[in-house]
């Protein structure tokens, strides 16, 4: 069965071209110009993955992304027609697991799909459960057969993003994890800038679900100029 992807743009040169490149990966492909108009598939469809444009009429794309977010876990990847850092740390704070700008080439935002439907899939449900798959450390406890989290006995909701980097940096317990080793591991991109803060806002957005501070956490340290990690 393929996967099935939701297009929510008011572009409909844009969402054209994004399905026609979709369709021939065999995507199934729910398109939508407006948010109003995908509110509907969003909530009687299971999808795999969304991309959403930032500027829509009525419900802009932010909106559409919390709504996604207060039930789903799929990835949700952004497109913005401005190069603003605000625009990018905003949907990243609001629970979106990439962004990209317009313009862009179609085939980058195929592989940006890719990557996170293959992070997706390796943590859904679907897997079988095991003793092995349970990641544990003072009253957090992950499964990585159910995509679970639990942070003393309560649940904690991650997007797929948040839940790779917890994961990441407890498998590495006592050992600090560059944010480019991070984002080469999460996104399978080789291509990593300095000024890209993506893994800063997703940690930042992590200790805020974990109730952990900056300058006292109890889980992810920052060792500052190198990385982070939770103490072993």
């Amino acid at each position: 069965m393929s996967d099935k992807i939701l297009i929510v743009d008011d572009e409909a040169e844009i969402a054209d071209l994004i399905e026609v490149y979709l369709n021939s990966e065999d995507y199934t492909v729910f398109k939508f110009y407006s948010a109003k108009e995908a509110l509907e598939c969003i909530s009687t469809t299971e999808l795999d993955l969304a991309i959403l444009d930032i500027m829509l009429p009525e419900i802009d794309g932010f909106t559409l992304c919390q709504k996604i977010r207060s039930k789903h876990t799929y990835p949700i990847i952004m497109l913005t027609a401005k190069d603003e850092e605000i625009d990018k740390v905003k949907g990243l704070t609001l629970g979106a697991d990439d962004y990209i700008t317009k313009p862009f080439r179609p085939l980058e935002l195929i592989a940006r799909v890719k990557s996170q439907l293959r992070r997706y899939k390796k943590y859904n449900p679907a897997r079988s459960q095991d003793e092995q798959d349970l990641l544990t450390h003072s009253g957090l406890v992950m499964n990585l057969g159910t995509y679970e989290c639990f942070l003393n006995e309560k649940p904690l909701t991650l997007t797929p993003t948040e839940f790779s980097i917890l994961r990441i940096l407890l498998e590495n317990k006592g050992r600090v994890i560059s944010a480019e080793e991070l984002f080469h591991q999460i996104w399978q991109d080789e291509y990593y800038s300095k000024s890209n803060n993506t893994i800063t806002v997703h940690i930042r957005h992590l200790r805020e679900k974990m109730n952990d501070t900056l300058s006292k956490p109890k889980y992810i340290k920052t060792i500052w100029g190198v990385g982070y990690k939770i103490e072993g």
